[in-house]
C-alpha cells in the first residue's frame, strides 16, 4: 500500500531507528528483523514524526535534498510502501 498525501506515516510501537557505531551505519529495528539503511532511507524515516502527513514529509525531503518534489515524492512513496508491506511502517 502506497501512502497517500493526506495519510500520516509513522514507526509503529516496537520499531525504531538505531545507530551501530561499530558498523558506522543506521538500522531500522523491528521485532526479530533489522534493515540496514542507506543515507536517503535513513533521512526519509528520520522525517517521520507521527505528525506530518505524506505530502509534508515529501515537501521537507525535497527541500532538504534540493530536488524536484515529484521525484522525491515518488521515491519516498515507493520506499515507504515496501516498509508498510513488511509492517515496519504504518499509516493513519
Amino acid at each position: 500500500m502506497h501512502p497517500a498525501d493526506g495519510q500520516v506515516p509513522y514507526l509503529p510501537r516496537g520499531v525504531r531507528l538505531r545507530r551501530c557505531d561499530l558498523r558506522d551505519a543506521w538500522y531500522l529495528l523491528a521485532p526479530e528483523r533489522a534493515l540496514k539503511l542507506d543515507g536517503p532511507g535513513f533521512h526519509i524515516l528520520g522525517t517521520l514524526d507521527g505528525e506530518r502527513d505524506f505530502a509534508a514529509v515529501a515537501a521537507k525531503l525535497a527541500q532538504d535534498f534540493n530536488a524536484p518534489a515529484e521525484k522525491i515524492a515518488n521515491d519516498a512513496r515507493a520506499f515507504l510502501a515496501q516498509l508498510i508491506e513488511r509492517r515496519m511502517v504504518e499509516i493513519r
